[in-house]
Formats: structure tokens, sequence, C-alpha cells
């Protein structure tokens, strides 16, 4: 018996598998302790980025380490390589993030 279970389409598109997985990213960095209206302009740009570039950006924090995801704001769309590279422009372009860290693209259902 084979190691790959044979699906048909229309599970494939219900379990996002093969052609219809749905590709996002990891990505984290540190903000420096400033004051409310730093870290308010800092997620109000963050937040107009991911609503002209139509992608969904989860983000949690930990003292001063954000940690998050990006994938696609689309149905079956995927994040892309230019929007890892946009992700990390924009995270170092600001004065108080720091140690920014971005990850591969990889298989958001099932890989993060």
């Amino acid at each position: 018996m084979s190691d790959k279970t044979i699906r048909n389409r229309r599970l494939r598109k219900k379990m996002h598998l093969d052609e219809f997985a749905i590709l996002g990213f990891e990505f984290s960095f540190k903000l420096a302790s400033s004051s409310e209206t730093d870290y308010e302009s800092f997620f109000t740009s963050f937040t107009a980025f991911a609503n002209t570039q139509n992608l969904y950006i989860t983000l949690g924090n930990d003292n001063e380490m954000f940690e998050g995801a990006v994938t696609s704001g689309d149905r079956y769309g995927n994040a892309t390589e230019e929007d890892r590279a946009a992700v990390e422009a924009l995270l170092k372009a600001h004065a108080g993030v720091s140690d920014v860290k971005i990850g591969a693209l990889v298989d958001a259902c099932y890989e993060m």
C-alpha cells in the first residue's frame, strides 16, 4: 500500500492540499519600549500596509518580542516572495524595530 493517500479533487480542495495548499510565512521582531504614540503609529502603518497588500497578519507578543504569521487575503491566494520582502522592508525601515526574522514560505494550514 502506498504512503501517499489518493484523494479526489473535492477533498484536496476542502483540506487545502496539493494545488489548493495555502502558503504563508512567519516573522518575528523586537519593538523597543517607547511611547504609546510610537506604538500607535507603528501599528497604524503596519495595518495600512496589510490592507493595501491584501494580507492577513496575525500578531502576538511576549514583552517586547512580537511574533506573527502572514497569509494572503484571497480565498485560495498565497503569500509570495514579494510579500516576504515587503514585510521585511517595512519592519527594518521602522526606527524602533530590531532583530527582524522572516521565515520561509510554508503550507499555512499544516506547517505553521
